[in-house]
Protein backbone atom coordinates (compact mmCIF):
# COMPACT_ATOMS: atom_id res chain seq x y z
CA UNK A 1 0.00 0.00 0.00
CA UNK A 2 1.18 3.44 -1.08
CA UNK A 3 -1.62 6.06 -0.14
CA UNK A 4 -2.96 6.99 3.26
CA UNK A 5 -6.57 6.11 3.41
CA UNK A 6 -8.79 8.14 5.51
CA UNK A 7 -9.30 5.50 7.99
CA UNK A 8 -5.91 5.05 8.92
CA UNK A 9 -5.82 9.37 9.28
CA UNK A 10 -8.71 9.72 11.56
CA UNK A 11 -7.42 7.12 13.46
CA UNK A 12 -4.04 8.80 13.56
CA UNK A 13 -5.68 11.90 14.79
CA UNK A 14 -7.18 10.18 17.48
CA UNK A 15 -4.24 8.24 18.95
CA UNK A 16 -2.90 11.03 20.82
CA UNK A 17 -3.16 14.47 18.93
CA UNK A 18 -1.00 16.64 21.54
CA UNK A 19 3.17 15.85 21.40
CA UNK A 20 5.69 15.64 18.53
CA UNK A 21 5.48 12.51 16.21
CA UNK A 22 8.29 11.23 14.13
CA UNK A 23 7.11 9.39 11.05
CA UNK A 24 9.41 6.36 10.11
CA UNK A 25 9.52 6.11 6.26
CA UNK A 26 10.88 3.33 4.65
CA UNK A 27 11.19 3.64 0.99
CA UNK A 28 11.39 1.18 -2.17
CA UNK A 29 11.72 2.99 -5.36
CA UNK A 30 10.26 2.01 -9.06
CA UNK A 31 13.72 1.29 -11.07
CA UNK A 32 11.77 3.13 -13.93
CA UNK A 33 12.55 6.86 -12.50
CA UNK A 34 11.30 6.26 -9.03
CA UNK A 35 13.84 8.02 -6.83
CA UNK A 36 13.78 10.94 -9.49
CA UNK A 37 9.79 11.15 -9.04
CA UNK A 38 10.51 11.12 -5.18
CA UNK A 39 13.16 14.26 -5.44
CA UNK A 40 9.90 16.20 -7.23
CA UNK A 41 8.00 15.12 -4.31
CA UNK A 42 10.35 16.91 -1.90
CA UNK A 43 10.61 19.44 -3.43
CA UNK A 44 6.80 20.23 -3.66
CA UNK A 45 6.86 19.79 -0.21
CA UNK A 46 9.40 22.09 0.23
CA UNK A 47 7.47 24.99 -2.05
CA UNK A 48 5.40 25.84 0.96
CA UNK A 49 3.53 23.30 2.46
CA UNK A 50 6.11 22.06 5.69
CA UNK A 51 6.31 25.19 6.81
CA UNK A 52 2.70 25.31 7.23
CA UNK A 53 2.75 22.12 9.13
CA UNK A 54 5.94 22.61 10.89
CA UNK A 55 7.48 19.31 9.31
CA UNK A 56 11.24 18.49 9.88
CA UNK A 57 13.56 16.35 8.28
CA UNK A 58 15.52 14.98 11.33
CA UNK A 59 17.11 12.02 8.92
CA UNK A 60 17.05 10.96 5.36
CA UNK A 61 19.40 8.43 4.17
CA UNK A 62 20.24 5.51 1.68
CA UNK A 63 20.16 1.89 2.67
CA UNK A 64 22.41 -0.25 2.10
CA UNK A 65 22.27 -3.97 2.58
CA UNK A 66 20.14 -5.38 4.80
CA UNK A 67 22.23 -7.39 7.56
CA UNK A 68 19.42 -8.68 9.54
CA UNK A 69 16.00 -9.18 7.40
CA UNK A 70 13.65 -11.60 5.46
CA UNK A 71 15.02 -11.69 1.97
CA UNK A 72 13.55 -8.43 -0.57
CA UNK A 73 13.23 -5.81 3.04
CA UNK A 74 16.05 -4.01 2.35
CA UNK A 75 15.04 -0.49 1.86
CA UNK A 76 16.28 2.29 -0.65
CA UNK A 77 15.85 5.19 1.99
CA UNK A 78 15.13 5.63 5.10
CA UNK A 79 13.53 8.92 6.02
CA UNK A 80 12.65 10.20 10.09
CA UNK A 81 10.37 13.47 9.62
CA UNK A 82 9.16 14.93 12.75
CA UNK A 83 6.10 16.47 13.03
CA UNK A 84 4.58 19.03 15.66
CA UNK A 85 1.69 16.45 16.43
CA UNK A 86 -0.21 13.84 14.80
CA UNK A 87 -2.93 16.27 14.03
CA UNK A 88 -0.38 18.36 11.90
CA UNK A 89 0.74 15.78 9.82
CA UNK A 90 -3.13 15.02 9.26
CA UNK A 91 -3.69 18.40 8.60
CA UNK A 92 -0.99 18.05 5.59
CA UNK A 93 -1.90 14.85 3.78
CA UNK A 94 -5.26 16.31 3.95
CA UNK A 95 -4.01 20.06 2.40
CA UNK A 96 -5.02 20.55 -1.31
CA UNK A 97 -2.05 21.77 -2.27
CA UNK A 98 -0.35 18.51 -0.93
CA UNK A 99 -2.80 16.31 -2.46
CA UNK A 100 -1.85 18.40 -5.72
CA UNK A 101 2.15 16.77 -5.37
CA UNK A 102 0.80 13.37 -3.39
CA UNK A 103 0.48 11.85 -7.04
CA UNK A 104 4.33 12.07 -7.42
CA UNK A 105 5.04 10.54 -3.95
CA UNK A 106 2.73 7.45 -5.35
CA UNK A 107 4.41 7.80 -8.75
CA UNK A 108 7.87 7.05 -7.27
CA UNK A 109 7.41 3.99 -5.34
CA UNK A 110 7.16 0.69 -5.30
CA UNK A 111 6.55 -0.16 -1.63
CA UNK A 112 6.53 2.15 1.36
CA UNK A 113 6.55 1.72 5.37
CA UNK A 114 4.87 4.81 7.01
CA UNK A 115 5.16 4.58 10.93
CA UNK A 116 4.31 7.32 13.69
CA UNK A 117 6.38 6.91 16.58
CA UNK A 118 6.46 8.89 19.84
CA UNK A 119 10.00 8.81 22.42
CA UNK A 120 10.02 5.80 24.34
CA UNK A 121 9.86 6.22 27.78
Amino acid sequence: MIEIDEAALDALAGEAPEGPVVMLNLLRFRPDGGRESYRRYVEHLRAGVHQRYGLEVVYLGDGGRALVADEGQAWDTVALVRYPSRQAFVDMVRDPEYRAGAHLRAEALLESVLQPTVPAG
